[in-house]
């Protein structure tokens, strides 16, 4: 059926077509980052200035900020909560469900997933599992309260604390929607790149974005379903009178528990054991899309191609066996610790590769710092600075004195929120012209760059710093502690560096809409790069090609060929008129 046939509710909600499914988890993960963003503001509100009034505040939260004065339990269900959305709500959201629902068909030269009806079903699942998730916000009692790992007991009592309610129980419901939305996905990505590649697509002429997508989907595929499981345990102790996760011996507010047998730690093995392949399956893509971007702003092809797919799968695998690490403080037997410290070191070798890999694609190139680019650039800037901050928290003996400091939130928000947000705004800024026909503010867009790298590192660069000096997180205050007191004027620093970090995301989002109604009209293929997606119209009809499928000839990033008549050569050209490099 042709676009017009298929009417707007077909085309535009319950749409079975792979591009507008990416569409939908994009705009809907950016609707998700307001929420997370602004939650983030509220806690850096009171993080620098604790017991100010906030008058305008007590209108939308009056039990948590009574009096405009924010407590103690709502900044806890913010920490929760703005984990919770920034990770599994955003960036799942657009990295990998988003731009993977958009690219992987294009650049393997499908017509559509493998499952296309499954996909329309898990956009919708996703898109309830958001609703769920901020519907905690109106529960009695608040949001979820036990942090975004949901630890028990905290997370298992209801009566423990005022958002350990229904709360709770809301956010493990949206949980499970989530991750059972996520592995349809997951085994769509499988079956799509597996059985549907084009004529000629080999395995080795996939684009590295795909190669990550691919490694990204088995990986989640095999690491949530123990999260799953969790959560209904959880479910039971919480409701049902279970204890897989608690111990007996519970005293709550001068009550004996009845639950005996069980243990919080099972909860930290079985949230790890996806936790920590969670990082590899937000980052990969991200990676992905730089190693897609670089050749076509150096004009040079990408360095270590088959050695970056191969380091891809190592870390998929690596990534698997490590969690671990985030455990070194649970008083594991120290024999455990060596084991997860030496595998945890091993992993940063494919990882360093990669970083290898990325400037040897740089190194040598005919630049051109259009803002993807741009972007491409800070996350290898942001790769390297966040392993360096992996290098201390993989070692059992620095992390137990790093641990549950700023120093790790430092670290994190480099990795799974610097990395895979850089890699969201380069893919973003790269492919806006095929998916709508227009082309962004490059001017707009610069600025966006330079105040989100430059507030980025003032915010995060700086909270390693207050985490060396012994400062927890997740306190509500700190204002008590007198050792903390030369800490409080880099409190404020990073919390005006995060107005201005919000400050730029306003103006991605005014570039983003004037852009789509007024942007320059793009052509075709206006990067003149090589993959197949180029060779579709901009924005592409559904079906993709409107006759056959094409047929591949060569690898996916040959630039500047010795008899080329251009400095790029397409994946469709005929191999007979330029030779194929690689």
């Amino acid at each position: 059926m042709t676009d017009k046939e298929l009417g707007f509710v077909r085309r535009y909600i319950f749409s079975t077509d792979h591009k507008i499914i990416g569409i939908q988890y994009i705009l809907t993960g950016f609707l998700m980052a307001l929420v997370g963003g602004a939650l983030a503001m509220m806690m850096r509100m009171q993080i620098a200035w604790p017991g100010r009034q906030w008058g305008f505040l007590e209108a939308l939260f009056p039990n948590g900020m009574a009096g405009g004065i924010m407590t103690p339990e709502f900044y806890i269900s913010l920490v929760t909560m703005h984990g919770t959305i920034m990770v599994f709500f955003f960036i799942s959201y657009v990295l990998v469900s988003g731009f993977g629902n958009y690219l992987i068909p294009v650049q393997i030269g499908a017509r559509d997933m493998a499952f296309p009806f499954l996909n329309m079903l898990s956009y919708w699942l996703a898109a309830l599992s958001a609703l769920v998730m901020l519907a905690s916000f109106f529960a009695p009692g608040g949001a979820a309260a036990a942090g975004w790992t949901a630890y028990p007991p905290l997370s298992a009592i209801a009566s423990a604390v005022p958002g350990s309610g229904l709360g709770q129980t809301l956010w493990l419901l949206a949980m499970a929607l989530f991750i059972f939305s996520f592995t349809l996905s997951g085994l769509n990505y499988i079956a799509t790149i597996l059985s549907m590649r084009a004529p000629g697509m080999s395995m080795w002429r996939l684009p590295l974005t795909v190669w990550s997508y691919f490694v990204s989907a088995v990986v989640g595929v095999l690491a949530f379903p123990p999260l799953t499981a969790a959560a209904i345990m959880l479910l039971f102790d919480r409701h049902f009178g279970t204890s897989f996760f608690l111990p007996d011996g519970l005293v709550v507010a001068g009550e004996h528990l009845p639950h005996q047998g069980g243990t919080p730690l099972l909860w930290q093995h079985l949230f790890w054991f996806l936790g920590h392949p969670e990082v590899y399956v937000l980052i990969l893509p991200a990676l992905g899309v730089v190693f897609d971007i670089l050749p076509a702003f150096t004009r040079k092809p990408v360095f270590g191609y088959r050695m970056t797919a191969w380091c891809y799968l190592a870390i998929g695998a690596l990534g698997m066996i490590v969690w671990g690490h985030h455990m070194f403080v649970s008083g594991m037997n120290p024999y455990s610790g060596e084991y997860f410290s030496i595998m945890t070191m091993v992993i940063t070798i494919p990882s360093a590769i990669i970083g290898v890999n990325m400037l040897g694609s740089v190194w040598g190139g005919s630049i051109r710092l259009k803002t993807p680019m741009l972007f491409a650039l800070g996350l290898i800037a942001f790769f390297g600075t966040g392993g360096f901050g992996g290098i201390f928290l993989g070692n059992a003996t620095a992390d137990i004195q790093l641990h549950d400091t700023y120093f790790v939130v430092g670290h994190f928000h480099f990795m799974i929120g610097g990395v895979t947000l850089l890699g969201t705004y380069a893919a973003i800024y790269f492919w806006f012209p095929k998916m709508f026909g227009r082309m962004m503010n490059e001017t707009l867009g610069k600025i966006h760059f330079w105040a989100t790298i430059v507030a980025f590192y003032s915010i995060f660069l700086t909270q390693h710093f207050i985490g060396l000096a012994g400062t927890p997180r997740r306190y509500y205050a700190f204002i008590d502690y007198e050792f903390l007191a030369p800490m409080r004027g880099m409190q404020t620093f990073v919390t005006f560096a995060a107005f201005v970090m919000g400050a730029a995301q306003l103006l991605f989002a005014v570039n983003f809409c004037w852009s789509l109604l007024k942007g320059r009209k793009a052509g075709v293929n206006p990067w003149r790069a090589t993959t197949l997606e180029w060779t579709l119209p901009s924005p592409p009809p559904h079906g993709n090609w409107t006759g056959e499928l094409p047929t591949v000839e060569r690898w996916a990033y040959e630039y500047s060929a010795d008899e080329a008549e251009e400095d790029f050569t397409g994946q469709t050209v005929d191999a007979s008129s330029v030779p194929v490099t690689f």
